[in-house]
């Protein structure tokens, strides 16, 4: 088993309907729906897609995207999004671009990484 297949088991013991798709270039896109919101969102609930690119996890994730109307209470957009396609992924999509400031591939996992996810969205800007 790759260390991305025993990642993403552990992912999916801990949010049951996540799923991925390996794409040609041999990087996966994780789709994850239903991460629940805090409030401060026009949803409850939304879709995260992400890229575990190729070299993962040497190669860290970096930005992810929601559903595409989700947006801000009172309408506003969120900092650091656009409408941006994601590679072999349903459109249109909202574009986070969020950076992982700290990666050890010896320590970090798929779900640290829908963690920091999470925290962006805590932030409500």
């Amino acid at each position: 088993m790759t260390p991305f297949e025993e990642q993403f088991d552990a992912l999916q013991k801990e949010l049951s309907g996540a799923s991925y798709l390996k794409i040609p270039d041999g990087s996966f896109v994780v789709t994850v729906p239903g991460l629940r919101l805090p409030d401060g969102w026009t949803a409850p609930v939304t879709t995260v897609y992400f890229i575990a690119p190729v070299g993962y996890p040497v190669s860290r994730p970096d930005c992810f995207w929601s559903d595409a109307d989700l947006k801000l209470t009172g309408g506003r957009v969120p900092q650091n999004t656009g409408a941006n396609p994601l590679p072999n992924g349903p459109a249109p999509l909202l574009w986070f671009s969020w950076h992982v400031s700290n990666w050890s591939p010896n320590a970090d996992t798929l779900l640290t990484y829908v963690n920091v996810i999470k925290k962006r969205f805590q932030e409500l800007k």
